[in-house]
């Protein structure tokens, strides 16, 4: 009789609540850093950092940057930089305003309806001009984009400053205004008509992906996993949407014009905020950016460039046109963040964008976009954006002096890249 070990099956090992959910352990670091800042601000300004309303205007103030820090990650993520979104985003402003505020009224009438759309379409379509402009000289010049955008950065925002004769250009158009926040939001009834819709659209998105997966034979997380997921997503919209719609809009605000707000008079009326039109659109251009990340062929010539030029260039990918639309991209969301800055302000000023360009990349590698090429993601810069429009609001609130506030910033610009290296290696070496 043979002295044999009867083999047991080795048991899977142990997985952690958050590695069954299969969640980006980057993005909970960023959700935890953010929770963080969060705290300890609403701690040192008693209370007063976490109310509806700083939380409603640290959503509208974050979107400009937000917007542009998801073209930034394109550009990071193909080992380019772009110096000079601030700038673009002010020359952008600066002939949208004068469109609205000189050109088109003198032909087409004062308050003519198509008077925002045509202004819009004006200024996305220098932002995108410029941008191709941009990538053409990186592209098949073979300029570097540090300097191309660092000329940019000189350029564009003194002919902002040439185009307006350096003066302030006002009031804007109504409707152009919506886009702001504070003067375009949706209320109490259609904000929470929305957040049904995304709480509908959210469940169905993560069951259906389920559902996909197993159709084709690919492993899927236990049924527990994906309600939890469901769960806890459906909280997050609940919850934003619950903080937005208890920002009651002040009384003398309404009596301006209280059948704006379906009142009679201001007296007793109390409509909310709601949802800022702002944020909707941040929300489209961030689900329309991952779609193109992750499900055409554009974004993944985009990744796979970053991820080793010769390589995608031999396979045939033409990386000369990609990285011109990919700058000419970069335009177009600074222009419609300068749709989003201006109409926010009521006005164009010409310090519009002063330092966006410190703020968009920061945002960007905060959120996870490596600096190396090859790797990111649009929620990762939207969060990143989210975090540091937090620190700057937070320590203004606190009374902190801008000298120190960029000091700050420019720490955890470089801790955030050095965290980041550290993971990639700790990850790269298991």
């Amino acid at each position: 009789m043979s002295n044999s070990v009867t083999d047991t099956p080795s048991s899977s090992p142990k997985r952690s609540f958050f590695q069954t959910l299969e969640l980006d352990t980057r993005l909970l670091g960023m959700i935890g850093a953010f929770i963080l800042v969060a705290l300890v601000f609403n701690i040192l300004t008693d209370g007063r950092f976490l109310t509806p309303r700083n939380i409603f205007n640290l959503t509208i103030q974050t979107v400009s940057v937000a917007i542009m820090a998801t073209g930034m990650v394109f550009i990071i993520v193909t080992r380019h930089i772009d110096l000079s979104v601030g700038a673009v985003l002010a020359a952008c402003s600066a002939l949208m305003a004068m469109t609205q505020v000189r050109f088109l009224p003198e032909t087409l009438g004062l308050g003519h309806w198509a008077i925002p759309w045509i202004t819009i379409a004006v200024g996305i379509t220098l932002g995108a001009v410029i941008g191709a402009v941009n990538g053409w000289l990186v592209g098949y010049q073979g300029i570097p984009a540090f300097i191309v955008t660092l000329g940019g950065f000189l350029i564009w925002r003194n002919v902002g400053w040439y185009q307006t004769g350096g003066q302030t250009i006002g009031p804007l158009d109504q409707t152009f205004m919506m886009f702001g926040g504070i003067n375009g939001t949706l209320g109490g009834t259609a904000s929470w008509i929305v957040g049904v819709v995304a709480v509908l659209f959210t469940i169905f998105a993560i069951f259906n992906a389920r559902r996909t997966k197993a159709s084709h034979g690919f492993a899927v997380k236990p049924l527990w996993a994906e309600v939890a997921l469901a769960g806890i997503l459906t909280s997050a919209i609940v919850g934003f949407i619950a903080i937005l719609t208890s920002y009651q809009v002040p009384e003398r605000v309404v009596a301006r014009d209280p059948a704006k707000y379906g009142c009679e008079i201001a007296e007793g009326c109390t409509p909310v905020y709601g949802l800022p039109i702002s944020v909707l659109l941040l929300i489209a251009i961030a689900a329309i950016m991952t779609v193109i990340a992750r499900k055409t062929r554009f974004g993944r010539y985009i990744f796979a460039t970053g991820g080793n030029p010769d390589a995608a260039a031999l396979s045939g990918i033409n990386t000369r046109l990609l990285t011109v639309k990919i700058f000419a991209l970069m335009g177009v969301l600074c222009a419609i963040a300068a749709v989003v800055a201006s109409s926010r302000l009521a006005n164009h000023s010409n310090d519009l964008g002063t330092l966006d360009e410190l703020r968009v990349i920061a945002a960007a590698v905060i959120g996870g976009t490596a600096l190396s090429g090859g790797i990111g993601t649009i929620y990762g810069a939207i969060l990143g954006a989210l975090i540091m429009q937090s620190l700057q609001s937070g320590m203004a609130m606190v009374g902190v002096d801008a000298p120190l506030q960029n000091i700050v910033v420019g720490v955890v610009l470089v801790v955030a890249v050095f965290i980041d290296i550290q993971y990639r290696k700790r990850v790269g070496g298991k």
